[in-house]
């Protein structure tokens, strides 16, 4: 697994389709056939970044726990990260009042489920949409 690293490798993946949320997360995905993006990805692998804003963790302790959980559940081999680029973005704030300590053990198994249930989600075909409905004709 290759980690992205350049703001044009972020912007290029966060511009792609996004695949799956949970209440704290968002998962984009960008394809790695088109030729601007195999400018931008040395190698046909499966392509990494994590985006924790500052935003919704103050804490530095904070945004480093919640990015390594990213890279350490999607390495694992039941995560099932197809050959392409993603992003995992943090789109909510943890309530501090719940998580008082900026890197407890309980942030970081909460942290692990929600990432575990954003794979999981992402890793099921997308359902198929029902064919639009003709226009109903008005008689004149």
């Amino acid at each position: 697994m290759q980690r992205l690293k350049t703001r044009a490798q972020f912007q290029a993946v966060l511009a792609g389709a996004t695949v799956a949320r949970t209440a704290h997360f968002a998962l984009h995905r960008c394809a790695l056939d088109s030729e601007s993006s195999a400018q931008l990805f040395a190698s046909d692998d499966v392509w990494l970044g994590a985006m924790v804003p500052k935003r919704w963790a103050r804490r530095a302790v904070t945004r480093n726990a919640i990015k390594r959980q990213i890279y350490s559940v999607s390495a694992l081999p039941h995560a099932g990260l197809p050959r392409a680029a993603h992003v995992v973005r943090l789109k909510a704030a943890f309530d501090r009042k719940e998580f008082v300590s900026a890197s407890s053990e309980r942030l970081k198994r909460v942290v692990r489920a929600e990432l575990e249930l954003l794979l999981e989600r992402a890793a099921r075909p997308a359902p198929a949409r029902a064919p639009a409905a003709p226009p109903a004709r008005s008689s004149p």
